[in-house]
């Protein structure tokens, strides 16, 4: 019983170091991406806007023409436009 607590000890171990590993990678990896924003702003981009594209390029396009339709609802309804 005693070597099934050692092995499940030591699977944990495992688990926790590599979850670890994950961490300190995302948050280089956070840091290099503040760093290309920081860049683009100097550059003279919105980065407010790249933003933006960023997360509309993740939607597939049904679900982003579905946001962009919904939004120009909005502004209508809010006599934005």
């Amino acid at each position: 019983m005693a070597e099934t607590g050692a092995i499940a000890a030591d699977r944990l171990r495992g688990f926790i170091e590599r979850i670890e590993r994950l961490e300190d990678e995302r948050a280089t990896i956070a840091a290099d991406v503040k760093e290309v924003y920081a860049e683009a702003k100097g550059a003279g981009f919105d980065t407010k806007v790249m933003r933006q594209v960023i997360r509309l390029r993740k939607m597939d396009q049904s679900d982003r023409r579905e946001a962009e339709e919904l939004l120009d609802l909005y502004k209508s309804a809010l006599e934005m436009e």
